[in-house]
Formats: structure tokens, C-alpha cells, sequence
């Protein structure tokens, strides 16, 4: 531990992997409303892919708030 109870921060693999999920899901949204801005159609799969994307950090976001809760986290 730091100074004042602080934790240092160490990110395992799984956290580096939803850190890039949350950018790819960011990146595929802004590419959609680019797209929509500029008077274009963006490929059906652009949407789904999002979707996707962030139901799986929906899925992770609760499985931590439910870990924090029974004190395993």
C-alpha cells in the first residue's frame, strides 16, 4: 500500500483486456455516428459490434458491483 491506505494499481491481463473493449466499443460507436453525420449508411455489423461490446462490460461491471457486495473484492 501507498501513503494513506492508497493501493497501488496493478492491472492483470483481464483488466487490460476490458480496457480494450471499452476503447473498441468506443471507437465502433464513433465510427457509426461519423458515418450517419456524413450523409452515409454504416454497415449493419457496426451497431451490433457495439452492442455486443458493451453488454460484455455491462455483464463484467455487475459481476464486480456483486463481488464488492459479498466482500471478495
Amino acid at each position: 500500500m501507498l501513503s494513506r491506505g492508497v493501493r497501488s494499481l496493478k492491472l492483470a491481463t483481464f483488466d487490460l483486456m476490458r480496457v480494450w473493449a471499452a476503447l473498441t466499443g468506443l471507437a465502433l460507436a464513433a465510427w457509426f455516428f461519423f458515418q450517419l453525420a456524413l450523409g452515409g449508411t454504416a454497415p449493419e455489423i457496426v451497431p451490433m459490434l457495439a452492442v455486443a461490446i458493451g453488454g460484455f462490460e455491462i455483464v463484467l461491471y455487475t459481476q464486480d458491483v456483486l463481488r464488492r457486495r459479498r466482500g471478495h473484492g
